[in-house]
């Protein structure tokens, strides 16, 4: 059990010293020795008492999450090098930063300087704009998870491992992931949450670097209570940065600035500026458009079921189609791609699992995954307007075109141990799949295609299919199945109008 001084884990990373611990678990200190180099190792505690199949969730959970945020190459964002799971536990391997958290900075010296607490602002929202482009939600943004290093960055640390992590039941049959009094209030009523959670959530923090002590004080019940009924207490200091903070902790989420106002006024205060901050309230972007019939729609529209590569992937003939929807409330997108589909994209029969506001399909081997995009200021995707989803649209597209080609696979569900490395193709258009639609190739070092990517748009839909194997399935064979599931996926969403 690699779980002390001088143990190794996966037969690579020396465990030197812890260098923290809570009730998520324990930071270790240790040498990449293939690398050479030092490194954090995260060790995720899992909760006494939980059950297998619980357990096996969490670690796929954490697991998926920790891949994620190995995506983000940000200088604002924490380094993920590695994700594995040994002794039933999973393992987080990351940079090794050199300095201390935010907490420990207020812990020793108080408020901050209001132009140190804005410097810390605009970065902090510069990585959470990045991480929110690519669907990643921090849900745990609070001092302790804001690292200061001696060479000057400003680090969210915890992206994704923070969601199983010190977490707060409120409903006795769900669990609220976050720190009381870090939480935003439609977390705290419920709701999911989005990026304007995270922005609240950055609020509560500057506020506290600001203050020297957090906007709500007293017992876990306490500040809960306080953070539904009680407006911000003002900010002693600060001016217009105090304007700013309050501005983000609103209550409503409609009412707080998107993520580019916050960064341009935190800018603007560093430079010297006193910007003349007045809070008004954000509309919802564009006029809905009722579905009408419900979720029913879904799995009324027609669709064909073939094995794609025995149909060649050809789309068929639409004549006299009806405009693109414009959806006013969420789909279930576990039941837009049919369960024959689903079997003859498998192979097998498999069933519909929910992740993320999308849904996927597993067997070991293959996996088939449907998942909404959405830009940082509107988290759920059917609030988006057809113009708003162009420009999402557009700006992935550009985004994914100029991406590194060097990447990585894991899809624990599949049957991936650990990271894949891979080489991703040029992207290309697709014609037939909604109303634009591009795709690319995932290619192992082998020089094996193993996955397939499409992004579609359908009204104000941005949807990605994600189609992988790896048994014996052809190139062909994979493109026409990830073709035929975006393809089936837009159709069936477009038959909401």
């Amino acid at each position: 059990m690699a779980e002390s001084i001088g143990e190794r884990l996966a037969s690579r990373y020396l465990l030197l010293r812890p260098l923290g611990s809570g009730g998520m678990g324990t930071v270790w200190l240790a040498r990449d020795e293939m690398l050479d180099r030092e490194v954090a190792v995260k060790e995720l505690r899992v909760p006494d008492g939980m059950g297998e199949r619980e357990r096996a969730e969490l670690v796929t959970r954490v697991m998926r999450e920790a891949e994620v945020t190995a995506r983000l190459r940000h200088p604002a964002v924490v380094s993920v090098h590695d994700v594995l799971v040994e002794d039933g536990r999973p393992w987080i391997v990351m940079e090794r930063l050199n300095g201390r958290p935010l907490s420990a900075e207020i812990s020793a010296h108080g408020g901050l300087q209001p132009g140190a607490v804005a410097e810390i602002g605009a970065r902090m929202v510069d990585a959470l704009s990045a991480a929110h482009a690519h669907g990643v939600q921090h849900r745990d943004v609070k001092p302790g998870n804001v690292f200061l290093t001696v060479d000057g960055r400003v680090v969210l640390t915890d992206f994704g491992i923070a969601r199983q992590a010190d977490t707060t039941n409120l409903t006795g049959d769900g669990m609220l992931i976050g720190s009381p009094g870090f939480i935003a209030p439609e977390r705290l009523e419920g709701d999911p949450g989005g990026p304007a959670a995270d922005l609240w959530s950055l609020g509560a923090t500057l506020y506290t670097a600001l203050e020297g002590v957090p906007p709500y004080k007293g017992s876990h019940v306490q500040v809960i209570q306080a953070t539904l009924t009680a407006p911000v207490p003002a900010p002693r200091v600060g001016g217009p940065l105090g304007t700013l903070i309050t501005w983000l902790m609103a209550r409503d989420p409609a009412d707080r600035p998107d993520a580019a106002t916050a960064g341009r006024l935190f800018q603007e205060i560093v430079r010297g500026g006193n910007p003349d901050i007045a809070p008004v309230r954000r509309k919802k972007n564009g006029l809905w458009v009722a579905v009408a019939a419900g979720a029913a729609a879904v799995v009324a529209a027609a669709v064909v079921v073939v094995a794609p590569w025995e149909s060649g992937g050809a789309a068929a003939p639409v004549t006299q189609r009806p405009p693109a929807p414009v959806f006013a409330q969420e789909v279930d997108l576990c039941r837009v791609i049919p369960a024959g589909q689903v079997k003859a994209l498998l192979g097998q029969d498999a069933r519909p699992t929910e992740i993320e506001g999308g849904c996927q399909w597993t067997v070991e081997g293959t996996g088939l995954r449907l998942e909404p995009a959405t830009d940082s200021d509107t988290p759920d995707w059917w609030d988006l307007d057809p113009e708003a989803a162009r420009s999402l649209y557009g700006g992935i597209k550009r985004r994914i075109a100029n991406m590194p080609r060097d990447s990585s696979l894991v899809w624990y569900e599949i049957g991936t141990k650990r990271r894949i490395p891979t080489v991703t193709s040029a992207i290309r258009p697709l014609t037939g799949v909604g109303e634009e639609a591009f795709t690319w190739d995932v290619t192992s070092a082998e020089g094996r295609i193993i996955g397939v990517d499409v992004y579609f748009r359908v009204g104000d839909f941005v949807g990605r299919v994600e189609y992988a194997d790896l048994g014996d399935r052809t190139a062909d064979q994979i493109r026409s199945g990830a073709e035929t599931a975006a393809r089936v996926a837009a159709d069936t969403l477009w038959g909401h109008a």
